[in-house]
């Protein structure tokens, strides 16, 4: 990694006082920290995904712990709301802004706004595009999350480990794919998509993995909003133009467990069950619901990012921005946002699997045994 930086290890040692926290806790007011701080606006997408839920606690936690009020709001993906919520939160006062964008290349306007004021913005897990008034990316590897997603569907179909090594002794194929991808509004999404490709390219052109539907682009393939109900429309599509005559889709990439979900249940319309010629079906953010269907084999994989220390990272670096302190990053080359290269610190993610539910998620406190009925 480069350009790595020094945090004062007060700043870090602050960081770490947040606890674990579940994902489930779906309480979004503001709190009053002990120390008498100032405001820090944290503004995340909707309370439609459990997983923004447990960003937006955690992120909340760990700003309250260092003494600061928290201004926390969801936009139920509407791009105006959220505009308008940042646009309060800066005539509030807030001295940070911590934002997760519904639609990276919307919010010019308001950040120059926050910059006028001398307020640092750190982009939550999705990158800010198309203004210079960004400071900070705090997000996972996300080409590597791809490439993960791609590894996984892989390894359902024997071809390799979980980690892109061949296995021997692997079927010929052809097999049967579909590929889906995020929304075209979010930066991330192309990361995910090309990291899956950048896997799986040379599968399809060698003829082992087959696309009966030629949708092959990330625009044909991409998922506005990231909405399980528009996958599953889009997939039914898939299935009546391209599988009707009794051919078998064999896998489906999914770059989100929302979006799984709705590929499952499209499936199922047509009337696959699960069992011997279930699809392989990818996925990301080990939501409750996908690590249940992953345990009943209706889902094969999700990707682990763990939000906690994403929540962490992203408190840690408003407090040190606000403090006048070095900001740790440790990647100063990837994210170019179209103005300009925006610093960032980018975590691991790990792939999930039946097999290691438990070590990766249940050890680590993210889902208790309870929650996932084990």
């Amino acid at each position: 990694m480069k350009g790595k930086k020094i945090l004062l290890a007060a700043v870090a040692a602050g960081a770490l006082m947040l606890s674990a926290c579940s994902g489930t806790s779906g309480d979004t007011g503001s709190g009053e920290g002990e120390g008498g701080g100032g405001i820090i606006g944290v503004a995340m997408p909707t309370k439609s995904s459990e997983r923004w839920i447990a960003d937006g606690d955690a992120v909340k936690a760990a700003l309250e712990a260092e003494g600061y009020t928290v201004d926390l709001q969801y936009a139920e993906d509407d791009i105006p709301t959220q505009v308008s919520q940042i646009e309060n939160m800066i005539t509030k006062g807030a001295e940070a802004l911590i934002i997760a964008s519904i639609d990276g290349t919307t919010l010019s306007e308001v950040l120059q706004t926050a910059a006028d004021a001398d307020i640092p913005v750190i982009a939550y897990d999705r990158l800010i595009r198309d203004t210079e008034n960004v400071d900070y990316y705090a997000t996972f590897d996300n080409f590597l999350v791809g490439q993960q997603q791609a590894w996984t569907v892989l390894n359902g179909l024997g071809l390799t480990d979980l980690e892109g090594a061949p296995l021997a002794d692997a079927p010929e194929g052809p097999f049967n794919i579909e590929l889906f991808a995020g929304s075209l509004d979010d930066n991330n999404a192309f990361f995910f998509f090309d990291g899956a490709m950048d896997v799986m390219e040379p599968l399809i052109e060698d003829g082992t993995l087959e696309i009966q539907s030629g949708q092959t682009t990330i625009e044909q393939a991409a998922t506005l909003r990231w909405d399980g109900e528009t996958a599953q429309s889009r997939m039914e599509d898939l299935l009546t133009a391209n599988y009707s005559d009794g051919t078998q889709v064999d896998a489906v990439l999914s770059p989100y467990d929302g979006i799984s979900r709705g590929i499952i249940s499209a499936l199922e319309g047509a009337g696959y069950s699960p069992g011997d010629e279930w699809p392989i079906i990818s996925g990301q953010d080990a939501e409750i619901d996908s690590v249940k269907a992953i345990l009943a084999g209706e889902q094969f994989a999700t990707i682990f990012k763990d939000t906690r220390e994403l929540a962490k990272v992203a408190a840690a670096m408003a407090v040190a921005a606000l403090n006048g302190d070095e900001v740790e990053v440790n990647d100063e080359e990837t994210y170019d946002n179209g103005v300009k290269i925006v610093p960032s610190y980018l975590l691991g993610p790990v792939p999930v699997v039946a097999d290691n539910v438990e070590s990766a998620l249940v050890d680590t406190g993210y889902w208790t045994a309870e929650d996932l009925g084990l």
